[in-house]
């Protein structure tokens, strides 16, 4: 998976559990863009102390999905249900698919994601 949206998607699920002065640098850091040099200029502090709390953020969200794992879950149904709508494209379009079949192969996605949740 793309890095950046691995850490977008990380700050999402858990970037609420961060202290606000880690969140604020870490925002301006990935989602804002912002060079080290630029956070630590808007914030009085050295680069290095910047570079050493975003990585002390990035450490703390991914032990929570190690433990949690709601991306990974997030990610598998979202996989899941762009599956089932794929099965419903192809059977709109008459691409070989019976009632039989799509039901089948419907009912098996949706108990992977009952598993997940």
């Amino acid at each position: 998976m793309n890095e950046i949206l691995e850490k977008t998607l990380l700050y999402d699920f858990y970037g609420e559990l961060l202290t606000a002065h880690q969140k604020n640098i870490y925002e301006q850091y990935i989602l804002e863009d912002l060079s080290l040099s630029e956070i630590a200029a808007n914030q009085g502090v050295s680069r290095q102390g910047v570079h050493d709390l975003v990585r002390r953020c990035e450490k703390i969200l991914e032990d929570y999905e190690n433990k949690l794992q709601l991306v990974e879950k997030f990610l598998s149904i979202k996989n899941n249900v762009s599956e089932i709508e794929e099965l419903f494209a192809c059977y709109d379009k008459g691409e070989g698919l019976s009632v039989e079949e799509l039901t089948m192969n419907v009912r098996k996605l949706s108990k992977e994601i009952l598993e997940q949740l």
